[in-house]
């Protein structure tokens, strides 16, 4: 569980939208010290994760106080990416806000992309059958662009 931070409300009285991005980051490191990817990963392995690609989404205004928790999952992987979906959802059971993000696997000694070790990707395989069995997000995989009639 997180609560809005009083340096991340904006002019408007709202969470400025960079700290969305924020949060979703630190839900992302969760995902990862899980699939065995956090500090000691880059520091004894030199191997990391970056990101490629984010498309957030903002569907409702979080305030100062506000307690949110923040849902990750993994939507698919190959045998360098994660593709990976997350909510955040204020404590009361509303959403706030969706991320989608592409990231890399990232050999730091490169730095390039790179193949994840045999032990990792088990992880992610056990992890992506897991996942596998929830249904669809309703807002992964949208695009940005302005209907026209």
């Amino acid at each position: 569980m997180f609560e809005v931070e009083k340096d991340w409300i904006d002019y408007n009285g709202h969470m400025n939208m960079a700290y969305y991005t924020v949060l979703f980051d630190r839900a992302a490191d969760e995902l990862f010290l899980e699939m065995k990817m956090g500090p000691d990963y880059a520091l004894q392995r030199r191997l990391t994760i970056y990101t490629a690609e984010i498309h957030l989404s903002y569907i409702r205004e979080l305030h100062l106080g506000h307690r949110v928790r923040v849902s990750s999952r993994l939507l698919d992987h190959d045998e360098k990416r994660l593709h990976l979906y997350q909510e955040i959802h204020h404590e009361d059971g509303w959403l706030a806000a969706a991320c989608e993000c592409m990231s890399l696997h990232v050999d730091m000694n490169g730095p390039k992309v790179s193949p994840f070790p045999h032990d990792i990707a088990s992880i992610i395989e056990t992890m992506q059958r897991e996942h596998a069995d929830l249904p669809p997000p309703e807002r992964a995989g949208r695009s940005i662009s302005i209907a026209r009639r």
